[in-house]
């Protein structure tokens, strides 16, 4: 099937029908690899499905959605086999929600929106196709180094010590943001620095709506020193295009109580002052929490720009930018 692009499928920068050479260095270290995938999407070839059953039973990467290992072979994708390493995670179509087909180019949208927009570290990614068309999102992993050893990373989860065996099946919500900014004062010696980037995130997942951004969903990576940082941000959706859910994934969260400003009281959504308490608690100075928030409370054009280049239905596009608004109204008030 010939895919006609306008857009590089990467970086959302219009006039390329392929990746852009800034696209080619931070997803493939600069090779020349395409944008079509040497496989029919699963459950449309037989062999091919056969390999992704097999690949899908040695990825260890956590997470309801389907993820598949590739490897990076000169300037070839292709699935890892037995005792390989992967350097790319590939995210097909998932299954059981609203309007799945549009997934990967959600979460690509998104991801794009906090690197571009906001300045927000994010894992290198971008759109990726099967032969036969249908689209996927795939994802540089931030854990393999370029000699193919691994970084230490440890998600929140691990951090906070919850497990389904002492939490319940939904351990990975059963927790507040603020208790998570005490789990990088107490892990990451830099953890000022740290905090800043941490407080943008949780900005950024409620001004798009992730509400998926939950402790699986936030790793501490380690670096060459052996010290921990904050990873690279990662599945980042506004998952209000699929589900009806809250403002938050976190069951508690902002705060660790039950506090709740006036704002809160009178709309039931956070607004400016909620998130400045939030920064406090933190350990972010408020005058310093004052300026980085002004970025998700101003309109960006950007925002619209890449929306408007993004792998979605016209209508879908109205929808994201029209949610986008809605939640910057309601972080101003």
């Amino acid at each position: 099937m010939t895919l006609e692009l306008k857009y590089c499928p990467s970086t959302l920068a219009k006039g390329f029908n392929t990746y852009s050479p800034s696209a080619l260095r931070k997803l493939f270290d600069g090779k020349k690899v395409s944008h079509i995938l040497p496989y029919d999407a699963p459950e449309k070839n037989e062999i091919d499905t056969q390999q992704f059953l097999d690949n899908r039973k040695r990825i260890s990467i956590s997470g309801v959605q389907e993820k598949l290992s590739l490897i990076l072979e000169k300037n070839k994708l292709r699935l890892t086999k037995d005792g390989e390493g992967g350097t790319h995670i590939l995210k097909p179509i998932p299954r059981d929600l609203k309007k799945v087909n549009l997934v990967p180019a959600n979460e690509h949208l998104t991801m794009q929106i906090a690197s571009q927009v906001y300045g927000i570290n994010i894992a290198a990614c971008g759109m990726i196709f099967f032969k036969s068309g249908e689209p996927a999102y795939i994802t540089r992993r931030f854990d393999v180094k370029i000699d193919g050893s691994k970084r230490g990373k440890e998600d929140f989860a691990t951090l906070a010590g919850k497990t389904s065996l002492n939490s319940g099946g939904n351990f990975k919500y059963s927790y507040s943001y603020e208790e998570m900014g005490y789990l990088i004062q107490k892990y990451v010696p830099a953890w000022r620095v740290e905090m800043d980037k941490y407080f943008s995130l949780i900005l950024f997942n409620y001004l798009f709506s992730n509400g998926d951004a939950h402790l699986k969903n936030f790793s501490l990576l380690e670096n060459d020193n052996g010290d921990y940082f904050l990873s690279p941000a990662y599945d980042l959706l506004n998952t209000r295009i699929h589900v009806d859910d809250s403002d938050f994934a976190l069951d508690k969260g902002l705060f660790a109580d039950n506090y709740k400003s006036e704002t809160f009281k009178n709309t039931m959504h956070p607004g400016k002052t909620d998130f400045i308490e939030f920064a406090r608690r933190i350990g972010i100075d408020v005058t310093r929490a004052e300026k980085l928030i002004v970025p998700f409370l101003t309109r960006q054009e950007k925002v619209e720009m890449l929306i408007a280049g993004a792998f979605l239905p016209e209508q879908n596009k109205r929808g994201y930018l029209l949610e986008y608004n809605n939640r910057r109204n309601s972080l101003n008030t």
